[in-house]
């Protein structure tokens, strides 16, 4: 199992933040990598279910995640299902007029893409990937542009 986590700082508040990545297509623009989002499915506790793509060292990997956990303005949980297994959690908290973003995640990987690229390559391409989605959040949020 791999672990990342890391937090921003976005120049919006919490309600925006939370609206923002409560739109599952919207992850597909912040997230390096995640090349599709497809058939969205609106769940009774407020959350998502879709099937998504993501490419990693040169395949195209299909899956779905169902959101576990849907707390307006304070918490999503996304389960991943398929050949990448594992879990994301994302929380919102009021920080300075802005919201602190906090982004955690654990990831069971095929074990092809271990074999290929070797355990600590993994655990640092899962930690840039975290910082890289984070920035992007916080670049869509720069100077009031959502």
């Amino acid at each position: 199992m791999f672990t990342a986590r890391d937090t921003a700082e976005i120049d919006a508040d919490v309600e925006s933040v939370f609206a923002f990545l409560d739109d599952p297509r919207n992850h597909a623009a912040v997230t390096p990598r995640l090349e599709d989002v497809r058939d969205v499915e609106r769940l009774s506790n407020g959350g998502k279910r879709l099937a998504y793509t993501y490419r990693m060292a040169g395949l195209g990997i299909d899956g779905e995640i169902v959101q576990t956990v849907h707390e307006p303005n304070e918490r999503m949980t996304f389960e991943l299902r398929g050949r990448l297994t594992g879990t994301i959690d994302l929380t919102f908290e009021p920080a300075d007029g802005g919201t602190r973003l906090t982004y955690a995640a654990k990831y069971d990987l095929p074990e092809n893409a271990l074999t290929v690229l070797g355990e600590p390559v993994v655990r640092r391409f899962n930690e840039r990937q975290v910082r890289a989605t984070l920035d992007a959040v916080a670049e869509r949020f720069a100077d009031g542009a959502d």
